[in-house]
């Protein structure tokens, strides 16, 4: 098997460092993390300008969102458990001028984020290319890890996926085929009755694309995933046992619960699409309920976790 096949065959884990899986694997109360999406640099001017498919040569505004965002984060407590970021890092495409500066600089602009909140990074779009191939899904692991893979966090099982390969995998269907076969796997044995590994707390999902954004039986459009991809993944989350699934893409929060299952789309860090302001989610998880929250970056750095949600960590 050849070297860059390997990367998207093997099977995909992680552990946070510091931490044994194990340990991990126990629920020991209530905690909390970071969901953030879309700082997509070089989007602000492009959009300003009506020149969203090329354009994108101008980033600092994001850049210094992003750092908002990193020092905002850092000043809370009890700190985060970790930070995971829904997609669309760069707002250059795989192969265009300009990609190489935004990855640079947005890697910069997360350096500061505290050694103890670790980054989770989700794949979207533009860090794949609307139709993704086997040399940018390799391109992107490369730069940012794993299109897909999971990890746990006190007690809770969480499945980082490759959404663009829902949506278009037409240039790499072994890719699609592997993520589902994967994908089946996780479920299966997390779900299992009579699996010897231990259950979940609760399981997350993250990945750029939305399910949906407010109901899903809605038409098709440029910011869902297709009705017919959609349901089959609404039945096999469901019939899982997943809780949520958290995902960016569309700039503007939307989003619901459907059959016990919530569809949490959060808007950016970067540019705004709607009325929603620069911003990420809090999101806390308890022994019976993920509750989750939507924040200004300057309401998150001038007075932190509200009281409400600080007490449900103490519980």
């Amino acid at each position: 098997m050849a070297q860059s096949e390997n990367i998207f065959l093997k099977a995909k884990h992680r552990t946070f460092s510091g931490l044994t899986e194990d340990a991990e694997h126990k629920w020991t109360g209530p905690f909390f993390f970071i969901q953030a999406a879309d700082p997509q640099l070089g989007l602000m001017k492009a959009w300003r300008d009506g020149d969203c498919d090329g354009g994108g040569e101008e980033w600092a505004e994001e850049v210094e969102l992003t750092k908002q965002a990193v020092e905002a984060i850092n000043q809370l407590r009890p700190r985060p458990r970790f930070m995971v970021l829904c997609g669309d890092l760069v707002h250059a495409m795989p192969g265009t001028p300009f990609r190489e500066g935004q990855e640079k600089d947005l890697k910069a602009a997360l350096k500061g984020t505290d050694p103890s909140i670790p980054l989770v990074f989700v794949s979207g779009n533009h860090d794949l290319g609307n139709t993704p191939t086997p040399s940018t899904v390799e391109q992107y692991c490369r730069e940012w890890g794993d299109d897909y893979f999971s990890f746990w966090v006190g007690g809770v099982l969480c499945l980082v996926l490759n959404s663009q390969l829902f949506f278009d995998a037409s240039a790499c269907p072994e890719l699609r085929e592997a993520q589902e076969a994967w994908l089946e796997a996780q479920l299966s044995r997390a779900s299992s009755s009579s699996s010897t590994e231990p259950k979940p707390k609760h399981i997350l999902i993250f990945q750029h694309i939305p399910l949906y954004l407010k109901s899903p039986d809605e038409e098709d459009d440029y910011f869902n995933l297709q009705r017919t991809v959609r349901q089959k993944l609404l039945d096999r989350f469901k019939k899982a046992g997943v809780k949520a699934v958290f995902s960016g893409h569309y700039h503007r929060n939307a989003g619901g619960c459907h059959g016990g299952l919530d569809m949490v789309v959060s808007s950016a860090i970067g540019c705004q699409l709607g009325e929603d302001t620069h911003g990420v989610r809090v999101v806390v998880v308890t022994a019976d309920n993920v509750i989750h929250r939507y924040y200004s970056l300057e309401q998150l750095r001038a007075r932190g976790l509200d009281e409400d949600l600080k007490k449900l960590l103490q519980a």
